[in-house]
């Protein structure tokens, strides 16, 4: 049974690499669904294991989270700030600085998916109106709602896991990484600004000249100001609730969905309707295959015989250099899944950091730099693997350095 349940695992993680399996048409979290469902039949997981395996408190803040960010975008919020980002009169340096932290700030408490998917498309056409080149500005929201994604617990899916699991105080963590990401936004900042000085100063014929195309109805979102207040006002007691309340932390975000979803305006099938449901069975399809793995304690040997050979995961330097690499090889979801057990408990910090930092080496390393490269095509703005690297290297070499030192210093 070792030798199938190694077998699913590698098919597994295989599918994370590629994004899905050759021949078949399945993205990761089909993958990992199927890969539940075939330990499950062959029983080399029984139905109670599976069912002990699945973090519930992670899936919970997950979801809540997800209803939460939906109140947001229904209500036109993330609309009518990009908007009134893109019409502010300031020097072009001074727009993407204020984009940087903007999208840094909504990605640490709303997740930087949502705020890449909400935010990109309107982003895209208000440049278009006004003549600037969108394409630095594009580059600048994925990358920072990355970096400031990693400021909270609930920033991002590997961090509310990570946050869930190790039972990591909400506001012990932000002061310990805080000065990490702030550094490496101000680096993010001032790289876009020299490696794009000239699409920053001056519209490309393309841009200054193209027809401006009507907005899809999904994204020409209306702005109510009471429905935004509502979201934010929910929000922003769930984080005082985390700071300083002693409640489960799901059981106060499921509260605060549960708040959302008693409206008069938005239908509840609406909000459902934008919760990212796949995420979700990624998550329960993962649990399970990595607790297979882990009772056949191959992962435990393989540890051993790692550390004999002077690589330890319980020591910084091999956890951020394991942690890099295998968010680039197969996402940094699955990659904090597969470390999370191996590492000390004390690795939190440094895995939330580093797992959320890498993704921005490559636009396949993050799925809001894939939400934000997608937006761009629909809206006429190519984002090729050269153009995102261009920038994404050396922003994630800016912000691991930064992290390092920090760490370090620390």
């Amino acid at each position: 049974m070792t030798d199938f349940v190694l077998l699913i695992f590698s098919l597994v993680y295989l599918g994370m690499i590629l994004g899905g399996l050759p021949f078949l048409q399945l993205d990761r979290s089909g993958v990992a669904l199927l890969g539940a469902i075939a330990l499950i039949g062959a029983e080399a997981v029984s139905v109670e294991e599976a069912a002990q395996a699945i973090h519930l408190p992670t899936l919970l803040l997950l979801f809540a989270f997800m209803v939460i960010s939906a109140q947001m975008r229904l209500g036109g919020f993330y609309d009518a700030v990009a908007r009134w980002l893109a019409a502010l009169r300031v020097t072009p340096m001074a727009l993407l600085g204020a984009l940087i932290a903007v999208s840094a700030v909504l990605s640490a408490v709303f997740s930087n998916d949502v705020v890449c998917l909400a935010m990109a498309p309107v982003l895209v056409d208000v440049c278009r109106r006004r003549g600037r080149d969108a394409l630095p500005y594009l580059l600048a929201l994925a990358c920072s709602a990355n970096i400031g994604s990693a400021a909270t617990l609930i920033g991002n899916p590997q961090n509310m896991l990570i946050g869930a699991q190790l039972k990591l105080p909400f506001g012990g963590y932000v002061l310990q990484v805080l000065p990490a990401v702030l550094l490496s936004l101000a680096a993010t900042w001032v790289l876009i600004g020299a490696l794009m000085r000239a699409r920053l100063q001056h519209a490309p014929r393309a841009v200054a000249g193209a027809s401006i195309p009507a907005p899809a109805p999904d994204e020409d979102i209306p702005f109510s100001r009471w429905q935004a207040a509502k979201g934010l006002s929910v929000a922003l007691g769930v984080l005082l609730c985390f700071l300083f309340a002693p409640w489960p932390r799901e059981v106060v975000a499921l509260a605060g969905a549960g708040l959302l979803l008693l409206s008069r305006r938005l239908h509840s099938r609406d909000m459902l309707g934008l919760v990212d449901w796949q995420l979700l069975v990624l998550f329960m399809g993962l649990f399970v295959v990595n607790h297979a793995l882990q009772a056949t304690e191959l992962p435990e040997a393989l540890v051993r015989r790692l550390a004999e050979t002077g690589w330890r995961l319980d020591h910084p330097a091999s956890l951020f250099g394991a942690t890099f690499v295998l968010s680039n090889l197969v996402s940094n979801v699955p990659a904090v899944m597969l470390l999370l057990p191996l590492s000390g408990p004390d690795a939190g910090p440094l895995l939330a950091l580093v797992s959320t930092l890498a993704g921005n080496l490559f636009v396949v390393g993050s799925i809001a730099n894939i939400i934000v490269v997608d937006a761009a095509a629909r809206h006429g703005v190519a984002i090729d693997w050269r153009t995102h690297a261009r920038i994404g290297v050396p922003v994630t070499v800016a912000s691991l350095a930064v992290c390092a030192g920090w760490l370090a210093w620390r």
